[in-house]
């Protein structure tokens, strides 16, 4: 096991359940090292680019590397991509696998493991990563859901800190009609309300259904004409972001240049907080997106010459 420093704050992904499972297993496991409860902050990508790092010692998951977090007694724990490794923070990464599974996996080092955190985090890892072919993917998506649609903090209050009682929660009954009644209706609504953002990204109006579980059907559809995807979702205090999907890698790139963040194919950015509706969204990303041609610079400057 890795030598752990005393953390004074844990941070962690506010936006799905592998954020919420990592907060919770580090906060557990700092507790059993140090014998005291550390405070958890979950962010999302763009927010925590503009919150100050003043800790001595903070532990870091799901949330993607930073060099400004490369400190002596730093843990940052992740799978998201990054171009260089730490000199000095420790950093415990792989792709493969999800945030909370590598938390998981040094809480059981810790001898903080059950049947029911198994049975959580692997259905977890399932839908974090996007694993089709398991047999429990759609339960797994279920799951996933119950952030995305209650939100991270309404979740854990709901559950006074006990993670394990999400496992056959009542709302999953909730999660279970929502994916069976509302996601065909909502991939029909959708695959006629496609708009273009650039030539190869397109924005994918959402009515009903799970966005996430929308887009990917339409990005396996040979019909639909653009690499990338994006649907616009509203957060629990009231931001809209951009969940940003693709098939062959491109969503990363295009959530970075929004200063987002993410996976591959599966990433996500938060908008400005002047972005309140979904028209001031579709005009932002276009504006954003679609540089300006040499052409026209070339003829602006002759304007101002």
């Amino acid at each position: 096991m890795v030598p752990l420093s005393k953390p004074d704050v844990i941070l962690t992904h506010e936006s799905d359940l592998d954020g919420l499972l990592a907060g919770v297993l580090l906060q557990r496991l700092a507790e059993a090292e140090f014998g005291e409860r550390v405070r958890l902050e979950a962010w999302s990508y763009h927010g925590l680019r503009q919150r100050p790092l003043h800790e001595n010692v903070a532990w870091v998951t799901d949330l993607s590397w930073e060099s400004r977090m490369d400190r002596p007694r730093w843990l940052i724990i992740d799978h998201h991509p990054y171009d260089a490794p730490p000199r000095h923070a420790c950093l415990i990464h792989d792709p493969h696998k999800s945030a909370a599974l590598l938390c998981y996996e040094l809480c059981r080092k810790a001898g903080l493991s059950s049947s029911e955190l198994d049975r959580l985090v692997h259905l977890n890892n399932v839908a974090d990563l996007f694993l089709e072919e398991d047999p429990e993917f759609e339960l797994a998506t279920d799951y996933a859901n119950l952030v995305k649609i209650y939100g991270f903090w309404n979740l854990l209050s709901l559950v006074e800190g006990q993670i394990e009682r999400l496992l056959d929660h009542p709302l999953l009954e909730v999660m279970r009609v929502k994916r069976e009644v509302e996601n065909p209706i909502g991939l029909a609504w959708s695959r006629e309300r496609i708009l273009e953002i650039t030539p190869t990204a397109g924005l994918v109006e959402t009515v009903v259904g799970n966005p996430n579980l929308i887009v990917h059907r339409l990005l396996e559809d040979p019909k639909t004409r653009y690499p990338v995807l994006m649907s616009v979702v509203r957060r629990g205090n009231g931001c809209l972001a951009v969940s940003v999907r693709s098939r062959n890698g491109e969503a990363l790139s295009l959530a970075t240049r929004l200063q987002g963040g993410g996976h591959p194919n599966a990433a996500a950015a938060t908008l400005p907080r002047s972005i309140r509706t979904v028209e001031d969204a579709i005009q932002y990303l276009r504006q954003t997106l679609n540089p300006v041609p040499a052409s026209q610079l070339n003829l602006l400057g002759d304007l101002f010459r």
